[in-house]
């Protein structure tokens, strides 16, 4: 990695921090710390359990509690079972910690308007662009992807939504019986892989590799939730499958999609997947892409 690019971001970090003032245990004036203060407008009035708190804002356990019996001691939150399930903690804001949550809203509403004031029109139309350009690639940054067990909860779930979705979107609908098989089995090593990928702890994308004779293997179940297309994840699943094939020694992948599927066909296109003539009877596929691998 360019040591250019790296030096870039940690100057990018210390201006931002500055600019809106963490380096103090007094964010927003109100006497605590950001991190005290992120976590009162995280529960919200709505309240919100322990653990739904801890993936959102990727918080150590240890940590979360001290925050957490910080603000107990002010009086802001109550900690309480879960309605739901007894086993799980809820927090929910007191009469006091409602006040100081709207306190904290509009000091930093007061704060946003103070970083767009000095600026004219272009320029605060510009730092707008640029910080949805910087908040997009940050989400994209915080993907995980990994090797994951096709039968598992997490995939079953991101199975499901892909067959969903096939049977929105093709015309006629779509039945997983009548399509070529991808199942469990036939995703786990060394007959094939499966792969999930993860943004702030929930699964927003799987793919899967099937092998289909010597050498040869197949791309299936390749599919990013709505909410996180655009942050380039459908790339990195076909790139971590196209580096465990050639790991199994596979020298050529094939996929088949159909027409309406159009993103993923440029997606194999510009990646050098070729068309090829129809190698299998799949009644759901109007197209058929090869790639060997040199």
């Amino acid at each position: 990695m360019d040591e250019g690019q790296i030096q870039h971001v940690r100057r990018f970090n210390r201006a931002v921090t500055r600019r809106i003032g963490v380096l103090t245990d007094d964010y927003l004036g109100r006497g605590r710390p950001l991190a005290e203060s992120r976590l009162l407008f995280e529960i919200g009035k709505g309240g919100a359990d322990v653990r739904d708190l801890r993936a959102r804002l990727s918080l150590d356990s240890g940590y979360l509690s001290r925050l957490l019996r910080s603000l107990e001691a002010q009086g802001l939150v109550r900690v309480q079972p879960s309605p739901g399930d007894a086993r799980m903690r809820r927090i929910t804001l007191t009469a006091k910690g409602r006040r100081e949550a709207d306190a904290l809203d509009d000091r930093s509403q007061t704060l946003a308007t103070s970083l767009l004031a000095p600026l004219g029109e272009s320029q605060r139309r510009r730092l707008i662009e640029a910080m949805a350009e910087v908040e997009r690639l940050l989400r994209a940054s915080a993907v995980e992807i990994a090797m994951a067990d096709p039968a598992g909860d997490e995939a079953r779930a991101c199975i499901d939504a892909y067959l969903r979705e096939l049977d929105e979107r093709f015309d006629g609908g779509f039945d997983a019986s009548r399509s070529v098989s991808a199942d469990p089995g036939e995703l786990v090593p060394p007959r094939g892989a499966f792969v999930i990928a993860r943004l702030d702890g929930d699964a927003v994308g799987c793919g899967g590799l099937k092998v289909t004779g010597p050498g040869v293997g197949e791309i299936k179940r390749m599919w990013v939730a709505p909410s996180a297309r655009g942050l380039g994840i459908a790339q990195r699943l076909l790139d971590v499958l196209e580096t465990q094939a050639a790991a199994m020694r596979l020298h050529t992948l094939r996929l088949d999609t159909n027409r309406s599927l159009t993103e993923a066909r440029a997606l194999y296109a510009r990646n050098g997947y070729r068309e090829i003539p129809a190698y299998n009877d799949n009644p759901y596929a109007d197209h058929w892409f090869e790639k060997r691998r040199v």
